[in-house]
């Protein structure tokens, strides 16, 4: 229970998250609070006490020392079983030089100061360095921009290589400056001979220390440092360090509250049916045998949806069960799944050679391939995908006095608040939002559909309401990863080599990352992209597009090799050549594997590469396919994501991707009939059962410390091409539709 010493009090039931300011500055009892110099808004002077009441009311900043020197590190990011809350604290601590015993975490308020700044920076200029003299310029750019988008928000795998690089680490450096200057100026010495250990000032020469919380006061009155000097590799204690989550414990003895866990005195439950058509209305409704059931309160026709309010969850979707309802028609209704991909293949064969949206091109693909000796060409299709979130989505939200509480677990917890405002018609600052531990996320968390719904529905009751989908209407209501055909062509010379590549895929969201194949040499290519435009609703998914065009790509270029006569992990080396971090990665995978090492009769290996959200992986899968179908024995991973800030961690998300995506590979398909999405549980959507896991084996290669990159998502999209290119090894049959339980392999 050691981890217990690491986490600040759990989020307490209807009081979640605060508001208050950023900066640096004392606070009730003499706290040290410290924000981060980029932020040229909040200057020293602008700072609000907090209110020390319960110990309630926080600072709005990264760091806070306390007069027990305690070292608290606000995260501006949410926790989704990711571990984001420790390895952000850790890369506080550590530039702090913080006692990690005495560390301690807490969520930062759903506040336009706590908008993701440093998301914006990474993403649109990841290598910008300016001196020190401009920083707060460059920053307070980025966060206008942040601000006006209310972008705080966690996904994109941003956390470490945004917000760690950039905020939390300059925190912390920045707070053991101004403790140091404090410490120097008191002990009449120069900071130069003072350093920082384990919460501690010292002073060697005379052997003086004490602790952090003794300068707190003093602290406050230095400047903030613009550019504070970050650690190099050698100089870390707490970073690159396997650290005990301090979430785990509270989710295993079940004092962890979730978005679903909201208890509020008077609160009544809702259970909700949409049309099951988008963009259709209820029409008409018998609610007879729904009215007469036992501690049902009141039934809502809310156009697009019903609502069942009740005095417990379980009567109230017993009652929704009982109501017929008819619906109005739309464009939508004539939609089949067979009729969506004959679409697809349509506009496909009519953008022809020219047609559709380049995304890139380098070189004349037209005249490489017309010349090439060997031509390969290959189509690949996958389905829409549901999140299948472990917590079902819910909202509890309560309107009254022209404010309102919402209490949900949400991926971008500002936009949430500045949705459920939009919908009653208020300002922002009369709703305060509550975030809490979200069960599971992976981009589903971050729409606001049920912030909406739960908030429409507390305005029409004069009580709070806590808004819970059943299982199926989580299914059926999902914003959901697009399908996808995407065909290739590609030329190789008479030595085997590719002198060309053509692709073009459909397109249905935005925004996307563009398949390019930059990492591989190849020195004609052209991507392209055509829009589909349908009815249903799309959003992020685990690796967004990377899920698809990781294995679209990775499928082709085996084929390619094997077109070739080329072994696929010697035809990758030949394509990245140069690129040493690739290759690294590349080659620690086949080497974990025994590649050259043969394998009983009926089982196969496939490789695949895929760079993604700045980190590098690598996959090599074992499949036995002697059954008659595939079954995964084995995943060996190679990850390069620059520096792993807590190596269990980011293997845990490796592990956690390949579950994800495997499930994906093995069973994932959202069907659509008459405009309905056709599955509704897990039934009819399966996910993959503990006893069907595979054994994961995980090798991290620390390649760059200066540019970090993701772990969240970037171990899912290798996955699907290996698996699908290990069954050709084992079969010499080429899969080139998801997911596998679709496939006949007799």
């Amino acid at each position: 229970m050691a981890d217990k010493q690491i986490s600040e009090t759990a989020p307490k039931k209807g009081k979640w998250t605060r508001r208050a300011f950023i900066g640096a500055g004392v606070v009730a009892g003499g706290a040290l609070v410290v924000g981060v110099a980029v932020r040229p808004d909040n200057p020293i002077g602008r700072l609000s006490p907090m209110l020390a009441k319960d110990g309630e009311q926080l600072i709005n900043a990264w760091v806070k020392i306390d007069t027990d020197n305690i070292v608290t590190a606000i995260i501006p990011h949410v926790e989704m079983g990711q571990g984001i809350f420790t390895t952000l604290a850790q890369m506080l601590a550590d530039e702090l030089d913080a006692d990690w015993s005495k560390v301690r975490i807490l969520e930062a308020p759903a506040d336009a100061k706590y908008v993701s700044h440093d998301i914006g920076r990474e993403f649109l200029a990841p290598n910008l360095e300016v001196p020190a003299i401009l920083e707060p310029t460059v920053g307070g750019t980025f966060l206008q921009l942040a601000t006006a988008m209310n972008l705080q928000i966690t996904g994109g795998s941003f956390s470490v290589r945004g917000t760690g690089q950039r905020a939390m680490r300059v925190a912390g450096a920045a707070a053991k400056e101004m403790l140091i200057a404090a410490a120097a100026e008191e002990w009449n010495v120069p900071a130069g001979e003072l350093r920082a250990e384990n919460s501690m000032i010292l002073h060697d020469k005379s052997s003086k220390s004490a602790p952090f919380a003794d300068f707190a006061a003093a602290a406050a009155e230095q400047g903030l440092p613009n550019k504070p000097k970050l650690k190099s590799p050698k100089d870390y204690k707490l970073m690159g360090k396997a650290m005990a989550r301090h979430d785990i414990p509270e989710k295993s003895d079940g004092t962890a509250l979730f978005g679903i866990d909201a208890d509020l005195p008077g609160m009544k439950y809702a259970a909700v049916k949409a049309a099951p058509v988008v963009g259709a209305t209820i029409e008409s409704m018998n609610v007879d045998s729904a009215k007469a059931m036992p501690g049902v309160l009141q039934i809502l026709n809310m156009g697009d949806f019903i609502a069942v309010i009740a005095d417990g969850y379980w009567r109230a979707e017993q009652a929704l069960g009982t109501i017929e309802a008819k619906y109005s028609k739309t464009e939508g209704d004539a939609l089949n799944q067979d009729a969506l991909f004959a679409r697809y293949a349509s506009v496909l064969d009519e953008a022809g050679d020219d047609g559709g949206d380049v995304e890139t091109e380098q070189g004349d693909v037209g005249e490489a391939f017309a010349g090439a000796a060997t031509k390969v060409e290959a189509e690949y299709k996958v389905p829409f995908l549901a999140h299948a979130t472990m917590e079902p989505m819910n909202c509890t939200a309560w309107v009254r006095d022209g404010k309102c509480d919402v209490w949900s677990g949400h991926q971008a917890p500002l936009m949430a608040r500045k949705a459920a405002a939009d919908t009653l018609g208020i300002d922002m600052d009369a709703v305060t939002y509550h975030n809490a531990y979200l069960g599971g996320g992976f981009g589903r968390r971050s729409e606001n559909d049920v912030i909406i719904m739960a908030t429409r529905i507390a305005k029409a009751v004069p009580y709070p309401v806590k808004m819970i989908w059943s299982r199926e209407e989580d299914t059926m209501q999902d914003h959901y990863r697009p399908s996808a055909t995407s065909r290739f062509q590609a030329g190789l010379d008479k030595d085997g080599k590719p002198v060309s590549w053509s692709n073009i895929h459909t397109h249905l969201f935005d925004p996307q990352e563009a398949p390019t194949v930059p990492y591989y040499n190849i020195a004609n290519h052209k991507i392209r992209k055509i829009d589909v435009p349908t009815h249903l609703r799309f959003g992020p998914w685990r690796s967004v597009d990377h899920s698809q065009h990781g294995y679209f790509i990775e499928s082709f270029v085996d084929e390619m090799a094997h077109a070739a006569g080329k072994d696929g992990y010697v035809f990758r080396r030949e394509l990245l050549a140069g690129s040493v971090r690739h290759l690294a990665v590349l080659d620690k995978a086949a080497e974990m594997s025994g590649w050259d090492k043969p394998l009983p009769e009926g089982h196969g290996r496939g490789i695949a590469f895929v760079p993604s959200f700045g980190t590098i992986v690598a996959e090599v899968a074992e499949v036995d396919m002697t059954s008659g179908k595939p079954k995964v024995k084995k995943i060996y991973v190679a990850a390069d994501p620059g520096f792993a800030i807590n190596p269990d961690g980011f293997a845990a998300q490796m592990e956690s991707s390949i579950a994800y995506g495997l499930t994906a590979t093995l069973y994932g398909e959202i069907s659509v009939k008459d405009g309905a999405v056709q599955q509704s549980n897990f039934h009819n959507y399966p996910i993959l059962r503990i006893n069907e896991m595979p054994e994961v084996e995980v090798a991290i290669i620390n390649g760059d410390h200066k540019r970090l990159g993701g772990a969240g998502e970037p171990g899912l999209p290798p996955l699907a091409p290996a698996v699908t290119n290990a069954i050709f090894a084992a079969t010499g049959k080429r899969v080139r539709e998801l997911p596998l339980s679709k496939v006949s392999f007799a």
